[in-house]
């Protein structure tokens, strides 16, 4: 008759071998997952799902006897073992790239040279069309005299000094030598001499 000792070592060992057998089956049970193929599944997808990579497409494939790795059908079931399944690393963000933009060209901006300065010729006064003879003094001297005796300073109304020009004519200069050469021009424009101007004069009482 066995101890009890005996019987108790006994039955202590029968109770970690049956613990330690239904712990292998039960992680042996759990090795293996059971996938449903639903509707826009590939191999890809269904390793993305498990693991977060394709690496297990080749393995899944093996497993589930496929021979075209891109053909599976809905509905048909996967066994992915879990010894497999690996926990899905952490992604490590993409490095953000920063786009340079290049800087525009410039162009630079045209040179204009400077454009000489333009001379302008002075002008040159008509030289007086006739000469004032003796005649034409003595006829000058004779309209000085009719139009004012001969005064610089005489006025009459808008007509002023020896020759009683209009005011606008002088141009505001009454001096003794700018009414000599407004008069000496007026006469060579409109009559061509003091003799023509001392003719018109005795025609009409003015010239």
């Amino acid at each position: 008759m066995k101890s009890l000792k005996t019987l108790l070592y006994s039955a202590a060992l029968t109770t970690v071998a049956t613990t330690g057998l239904l712990f292998v089956n039960q992680s042996q049970a759990s090795a293996a997952t059971t996938y449903t193929v639903a509707n826009g599944d590939t191999l890809s997808t269904i390793a993305q799902k498990f693991n977060g990579s394709t690496e297990l497409v080749n393995q899944i494939a093996t497993t589930n006897n496929i021979a075209d790795i891109n053909m599976i059908f809905v509905g048909e079931q996967l066994t992915i073992d879990a010894d497999q399944v690996a926990t899905t690393p952490a992604q490590t963000p993409a490095p953000v790239v920063t786009q340079q933009v290049a800087a525009p060209v410039q162009t630079p901006a045209p040179v204009v040279q400077a454009q000489p300065a333009v001379q302008v010729a002075p002008v040159q006064q008509a030289p007086v069309a006739a000469q004032i003879t003796t005649t034409t003094s003595s006829s000058k001297e004779w309209i000085a005299q009719k139009e004012s005796g001969g005064s610089y300073s005489a006025r009459n109304g808008q007509l002023i000094g020896r020759y009683q020009l209009s005011a606008s004519y002088l141009n505001g200069d009454y001096s003794a030598a700018n009414q000599d050469r407004v008069a000496d021009q007026y006469v060579t424009s409109r009559y061509g001499s003091w003799d023509a101007a001392k003719s018109f004069w005795l025609s009409n009482g003015w010239y």
